[in-house]
């Protein structure tokens, strides 16, 4: 059976197919998020992340994805929150999400990203994973959460908060 709600899912023996990180810049009540040119997402508004690389911790790879992404290094890092998606097809990611209060360098186009600072009451949810608007309001009051979200390529069917 594909599990179309969080219900059909036993979450205590759940695996993530893939570990990965998002890193979002929260200065000034601005957001520096990112328009994804390439890979899962491409196309969406998101904030810089990708997949852990082997024997990496999540806060490197944040750190590292940020530094791909934006050519930027994020500063004062600290853990937000987490999220579990479950795809119909079988894909099932885990990811860490991190927020900054600073960084060093400047935020530059890569082959992978285009930065796009946003203030935090303008955030565009149209351009974003439909969870974001979940979630990501908590992320900007500090508030810490955990998502379960089940999607079908890239629309919703149903999410947990807590």
């Amino acid at each position: 059976m594909v599990p179309r709600r969080i219900s059909e899912i036993d979450w205590a023996s759940w695996k993530a197919t893939e570990l990965a990180t998002l890193v979002f810049v929260h200065r000034d009540e601005r957001l520096l998020l990112i328009h994804k040119k390439r890979g899962l997402g491409a196309g969406k508004i998101n904030g810089p992340g990708g997949r852990l690389e082997p024997g990496e911790t999540p806060e490197a790879c944040a750190v590292r994805e940020a530094q791909e992404e934006l050519r930027i290094t994020p500063k004062n890092l600290e853990r937000a929150g987490e999220l579990r998606f479950q795809f119909i097809d079988g894909y099932a990611i885990h990811v860490h999400v991190y927020r900054a209060t600073d960084f060093e360098g400047t935020p530059t186009e890569t082959s992978e990203a285009i930065p796009l600072w946003v203030d935090e009451d303008r955030v565009p949810y149209e351009k974003m994973w439909a969870d974001d608007r979940v979630w990501l309001p908590l992320l900007i009051a500090g508030t810490p959460f955990a998502g379960r979200f089940i999607f079908d390529d890239d629309v919703m069917l149903d999410h947990a908060l807590s």
